[in-house]
């Protein structure tokens, strides 16, 4: 495998992102990098904590000079973070805050204050394709988060065909602001790799209210890419404030509703891209939900089926990837998504998809929020049914089973059907199963 250098190109004085309202240059972002990993002690692994994006990537690309694996948590709570320390004694924490989350833990403060202009020549650190430079945890909507490596190759790789693709929509490389963490896997692909190696640049804020969004997009010259999550946009979509032209939309994290993608591209003017993969794949396909149904793969990458399970195939990868979805393919690059493996249920011979039931819910009128979820069983013998946690002030439990019921057979509606002031998403908008666990054992009473 050969090398590649750290960052692509040649250094220039071209903005490679945008913090605190002024642009930051290619050769000022490498001289941070180096300065970080010139203070980063002999490990094998960090915890990468910073919320500043700019200030993330500083930290990632430190690490993958000095050839240390970054590990992405979804959940930074002391407890999780303890959990992990067990797993990687070796870890330092690599954090923007003055004292580390735990004490026990080794702790590096990232920002540092701006180093003076330099006539002397920076050496570009070459990496070797096959070095693992992340380990991320997958986000727990499904049970306890997994760790998945990835190498600086196929990252690489990765990023280079996201940005065929995406500067392809949007007419030319963007500057990038995103909605979402760079410790999520979409976040990070599409928010800081994305922008660094398709020769675009990103913004360093992460923006969540509406009316921040606006304000970030304001700092970044044309043209932009949003990326965002299903739950941040119908925030904004909501909120029915201006916005600063924008050349495409990209979603991921959560299936998309024909509705809400046909309104962004309507407030915004602009193309609603949406991305398929997972932590385990990354980034394989997007598709224009306006346009159809069916998604296209990356240039590189084409898809078998064998056996009822679906593989995607591609040189960078290390091995053949296996979808955990259901998908009708109509080529080798051509597919439609028919759900989660995981999210198939089957109540008394009729099948349905938790996905579908979610995306009907949140499409009904006076629903802000809600998702459906099977109930525990007390007994083999006991039927399946499933339970709908909603945030709808405006509704009352007959009339939206009613709407329900319009749509869906009836062994499919939610029995009982919680009402809620809001339901604890994550930052990238994800219900954990940790999450829907304790929304059932704090709502529902088990019946003997």
């Amino acid at each position: 495998m050969t090398t590649l250098p750290l960052l692509p190109g040649a250094l220039t004085t071209q903005a490679i992102a945008y913090r605190n309202q002024r642009p930051v240059s290619q050769a000022e972002f490498l001289r941070d990098i180096l300065a970080l990993a010139a203070r980063l002690p002999q490990t094998g692994h960090v915890f990468n904590l910073c919320k500043d994006r700019y200030w993330f990537s500083v930290a990632l690309f430190a690490a993958i000079s000095r050839g240390v694996v970054s590990l992405l948590q979804n959940s930074t709570a002391p407890e999780n973070m303890a959990a992990l320390f067990l797993d990687y004694p070796d870890a330092v924490c690599l954090g923007e805050q003055a004292t580390p989350i735990l004490a026990q833990m080794p702790y590096v403060v990232v920002p540092h204050a701006d180093l003076p202009a330099s006539d002397t020549p920076l050496d570009m650190p070459q990496i070797a394709g096959a070095q693992l430079i992340v380990r991320i945890f997958t986000s727990g909507s499904t049970g306890k988060p997994q760790a998945h490596s990835m190498t600086f190759w196929r990252m690489h790789k990765c990023a280079i065909a996201e940005a065929e693709r995406m500067w392809k929509v949007a007419g030319g490389p963007c500057s990038v602001l995103g909605t979402v963490s760079p410790q999520h896997m979409f976040g990070l692909e599409a928010t800081v790799l994305l922008p660094i190696f398709g020769g675009a640049q990103f913004s360093a804020r992460q923006p969540f209210f509406p009316a921040d969004v606006a304000s970030a997009l304001a700092e970044l010259p044309e043209p932009r890419l949003l990326v965002s999550t299903p739950f941040h946009l119908r925030k904004l979509m909501d909120a029915q404030i201006t916005l600063p032209r924008v050349s495409a939309v990209l979603s991921a994290t959560a299936p998309l509703s024909l509705e809400l993608a046909q309104e962004v591209e309507i407030q915004l003017n602009a193309p609603m891209v949406e991305i398929y993969g997972s932590t385990e794949t990354g980034a394989l396909a997007t598709r224009r939900p306006t346009q159809g149904t069916e998604w296209h793969t990356y240039a590189g990458i084409t898809l078998q089926q064998a056996q009822d399970q679906t593989r995607a195939y591609a040189e960078h990868f290390d091995a053949p990837q296996m979808l955990n979805d259901v998908v009708e393919l109509l080529s080798p690059t051509r597919f439609r998504l028919l759900g989660r493996n995981s999210d198939m249920i089957n109540i008394v011979g009729k099948r349905n998809s938790l996905a579908f039931l979610n995306q009907l819910l949140l499409s009904l009128p006076g629903v802000e929020d809600g998702v459906f979820c099977m109930h525990d069983s007390v007994s083999p013998d006991e039927a399946p049914r499933l339970i709908a946690f909603v945030v709808a002030p405006s509704l009352k439990g007959a009339s939206l089973q009613a709407s329900l019921r319009q749509h869906v057979d009836p062994v499919f509606l939610p029995r009982p059907l919680v009402f809620l002031a809001t339901l604890p998403r994550d930052a990238n908008g994800k219900l954990p199963a940790s999450a829907l666990a304790e929304l059932r054992a704090t709502h529902l009473v088990t019946r003997t």
